[in-house]
């Protein structure tokens, strides 16, 4: 997701991505990215993200699949976003996703976390089986 992280800098101030050594946009300062190397293990990036109140934005569909890595995103209160396809995304598709439902993932930014949320150019739907509800966005 690097390569979408750059794409989106070049008309977001707040995207940042493991190793982004900062910069200035619009002439706002965006901070060095706390997260230094893309290779950084989830027990050690999540809670980061999370402490910032950042949502993170993966195309690994499987995350909610994995204990240690839902486990993280729940004890750390994180706001998880992941863009999910049957078919292989490359960048465009990524983007297409991210700018199909950008408006929902600055919502559901604002919502308190820990959540999981999957994106389809379509649809959103949550990870953790929690019921669809006021928290969670209509797509």
């Amino acid at each position: 997701m690097i390569g979408l992280a750059k794409l989106l800098q070049q008309v977001r101030v707040d995207v940042t991505y493991p190793g982004d050594p900062g910069g200035v946009f619009k002439r706002r300062l965006r901070p060095p990215c706390p997260i230094t190397q893309p290779k950084t293990p989830d027990s050690v990036w999540i809670p980061i993200v999370a402490s910032n109140g950042w949502v993170i934005l993966t195309r690994d569909k499987k995350i909610a699949e994995r204990p240690a890595e839902r486990q993280a995103v729940v004890d750390h209160r994180a706001k998880l976003v992941a863009i999910t396809s049957h078919e292989k995304l490359d960048l465009w598709r990524q983007l297409e996703i991210v700018l199909n439902q950008w408006r929902v993932i600055e919502r559901v930014s604002t919502f308190p976390g820990p959540f999981m949320y999957s994106i389809t150019r379509t649809s959103i739907r949550s990870l953790l089986g929690t019921p669809v509800g006021a928290t969670t966005p209509a797509p």
